[in-house]
């Protein structure tokens, strides 16, 4: 089975958020499990000299959209023992950043054309193409209108993964006929509400829609959570399937994790404290393991549910907890973890932006990681805070639900609870708050989270029966 995975950005090359992390990991995951896995992905100039320097010019070609031929190098290179597709336009992608051009519309789709076009001119033909997100969403678009009559696209299948459905590719109609040059029979493929939406065209034209979490997948047949696409989704619902992502666990590994205090397995896991009491002392916390000391390593937005922690953290602050935040976003979140740290010196403490070593550090050194949101399409912190022993406390909603099980059931790993309101927050927090002041108890809730399993290769198993299910479409 060969996979062509396609994407906008991939570790080890770049990354701005999770689907690099996917696209680093899930590739050579799937080749364990027997795939011929490739990537394909734009040459971004802020790709590091040294990654540069590894790379190996193949060819270059002109990509026809519209009206304009643009040009496309070819260059490739290798990681985790997979072959990386590079395609080259410095017009395009030679700029500092990934995303947030006033060309994003045009950039990417010349990068789904582009791949379509790589093809016609080297010796691989995949069985299937796996494109993520609205950046590559053009991909099955143009295949079936373009590239189905030459031979070596006629077998090919598509599958299309919604990491998040929040960012769709919307644009006016002019995108469709003067950048991506469709006949005008095609225009309603892509039509959504009057505008061009790519994502929607990649829902009717791919044959399978896959999503980063099986609760994600039906939640976003609903408006609350489609963000308008839940119209299309229950249409084509029959192609629908969620996956749960997995992390790197050789990265997130405590027993030789680099940047944490001090290492630990399962075995050891009262060393963990050593961790609690080093991080402590980083943050200006006083050190106090009687305490148990609750994180949140997020992005400071709304949809993380700050507003839930604004509301009740007083109260949270009283159960005689500590509090650490790491992140960035929103002043008025930002604002707010601030004045609370003033507040309670010595128990709470902030570091503003993402620092992914003290990140490290943090989940080893916690007890509790917070993740009340409003919407988590798959979350990856919940399951490297388990790695670490470090219990989470979830809302059950998309991956978070899928991840996470209630101590209070069978094969409990953290808690959670159901409803968006503070004060169930609240009760989550006290349940976990007192299962801590059983030291015996919480051990062993720490010892069974380091033993879930969350690894890419779990994940790769179920990519697997999807890819064989695609292809047995026929």
């Amino acid at each position: 089975m060969k996979i062509l995975y396609a994407a906008s950005e991939a570790l080890p090359f770049i990354a701005s958020g999770g689907l690099a992390d996917v696209a680093g990991s899930l590739p050579a995951a799937l080749k364990k499990e027997g795939a011929e896995c490739r990537v394909v992905m734009p040459l971004y100039g802020d790709i590091k000299p040294e990654l540069r320097e590894k790379m190996r010019y193949v060819t270059h070609f002109n990509v026809p959209l519209a009206w304009r031929n643009q040009y496309c190098g070819l260059f490739e290179a290798e990681a985790n023992n997979v072959k990386y597709y590079l395609l080259d336009n410095e017009y395009y992608f030679k700029r500092s950043g990934i995303y947030g051009f006033y060309d994003d519309a045009e950039r990417f789709v010349f990068f789904s054309k582009a791949i379509l076009e790589m093809l016609t001119k080297i010796d691989y033909a995949p069985d299937i193409i796996n494109c993520n997100d609205w950046q590559t969403a053009m991909v099955p678009v143009f295949l079936n209108i373009y590239y189905r009559s030459i031979e070596k696209f006629r077998g090919i299948r598509t599958v299309f993964t919604i990491h998040n459905i929040a960012y769709q590719g919307k644009y006016g109609m002019e995108i469709a006929t003067d950048i991506a040059g469709l006949p005008d029979y095609a225009l309603p493929i892509v039509e959504y509400d009057h505008n061009v939406n790519m994502m929607k065209g990649a829902i009717d034209q791919s044959d399978v829609v896959s999503t980063v979490s099986p609760t994600y997948a039906e939640e976003i047949l609903d408006s609350w959570f489609g963000f308008g696409l839940d119209r299309i989704l229950r249409e084509k619902r029959y192609k629908l399937c969620g996956i749960l992502n997995g992390i790197d666990v050789k990265s997130y590994d405590p027993a030789t994790d680099p940047e944490i205090y001090k290492n630990y397995t399962v075995k050891t896991a009262k060393d963990k404290g050593i961790n609690k009491a080093e991080l402590q002392k980083q943050m200006g916390l006083n050190v106090e393991p009687d305490k148990p000391l609750v994180a949140m390593v997020s992005r400071l937005v709304g949809m993380k549910g700050l507003d839930l922690v604004r509301y009740i953290f007083d109260s949270m602050i009283a159960e005689g907890i500590q509090f650490v935040v790491l992140g960035t976003g929103d002043y008025i979140y930002e604002n707010f973890f601030a004045e609370m740290a003033a507040r309670y010196p010595g128990t709470v403490a902030v570091r503003k932006g993402f620092v992914p070593d003290l990140a490290r550090k943090i989940y080893a050194g916690a007890d509790i990681l917070l993740m009340p949101s409003k919407s988590e399409p798959c979350g990856l912190a919940q399951m490297v805070a388990l790695r670490y022993g470090t219990i989470p406390i979830i809302r059950e909603t998309g991956g978070l639900k899928d991840s996470i099980q209630d101590l209070g059931g069978e094969n409990g790993n953290g808690y959670t609870f159901k409803t968006y309101n503070a004060h169930d927050m609240l009760g989550a927090v006290k349940r976990a708050v007192g299962l801590y002041r059983n030291p015996d108890l919480w051990q062993d809730a720490v010892c069974h989270a380091m033993e879930c399993d969350f690894s890419w290769q779990r994940s790769a198993k179920k990519y697997m029966e999807m890819y064989q299910r695609v292809l047995g479409m026929g």
